[in-house]
């Protein structure tokens, strides 16, 4: 079992692209196991109330303002999660981009865009906090989607719900993790991904099939983070 202390000291995560959804609930889930919670996004308002209101339910959070597709500001944020809550114990990245819709008529810039935050911004983030994951034995935790799928059922929803972007980019992204899952198991570091292929909804106790809570998300991502074993699990 985690103890949630690293070296006598509250563990911390960051939180990558937090919003409400599956962030604010891996932020719960991990606050009430004791970490402090690094909560950044673009949107300061946003991330200040996160903040605010997770405090309110006992936890240590703490808001951040980054582009999350931009590499000197991950780099200048992570810094200033470091000095306010220490060293950086697991990295939960749900940031993501709707860019290019329709790659048939997007742009350069666009496509850039969705890639930028999916594999840039994500690969940017686990080396400017991976001397901290290597020390703390720590994790890297990514929400992807069933959108990256190779499969007609995904594509065809990708075509018609105009996000082919993201699901190019999903797809990079279950590269990235199973790259680095490779990689930086020699330094005891845990990668892996939640792949979610259902409308995330938080209402409580819903029997929906097409639906699947934030909370359940979080609880995969918790379940992984003891167990450090599978690579890819879909919900």
């Amino acid at each position: 079992m985690d103890s949630s202390r690293t070296n006598g000291n509250r563990k911390t995560i960051i939180i990558g692209g937090f919003g409400p959804g599956i962030s604010t609930a891996v932020a719960e889930q991990f606050g009430s196991n004791g970490f402090s919670l690094a909560l950044i996004g673009r949107n300061a308002e946003r991330v200040a109330a996160g903040a605010k209101e997770l405090t309110a339910k006992g936890f240590r959070a703490e808001p951040f303002v980054a582009d999350l597709s931009k590499p000197e500001e991950i780099r200048d944020v992570v810094s200033k999660v470091r000095a306010a809550l220490g060293s950086i114990s697991a990295l939960q990245w749900t940031a993501f981009s709707f860019s290019a819709g329709d790659l048939t008529t997007a742009s350069a810039d666009e496509i850039q865009e969705v890639l930028a935050v999916a594999v840039g911004g994500l690969v940017t983030a686990v080396q400017a906090i991976l001397p901290d994951l290597a020390a703390n034995k720590g994790a890297l935790l990514v929400t992807n989607g069933g959108l990256g799928f190779f499969d007609p059922q995904f594509d065809a929803i990708g075509v018609k719900w105009n996000a082919m972007g993201v699901s190019v980019a999903n797809s990079a992204k279950h590269k990235v993790v199973a790259l680095l899952a490779h990689k930086l198991k020699e330094q005891g570091i845990y990668v892996g991904e939640v792949v979610v292929t259902r409308t995330v909804t938080t209402v409580k106790d819903n029997n929906d099939p097409a639906l699947i809570e934030s909370r359940t998300v979080a609880a995969k991502f918790w379940e992984m983070y003891q167990n450090r074993d599978s690579i890819s699990v879909t919900v």
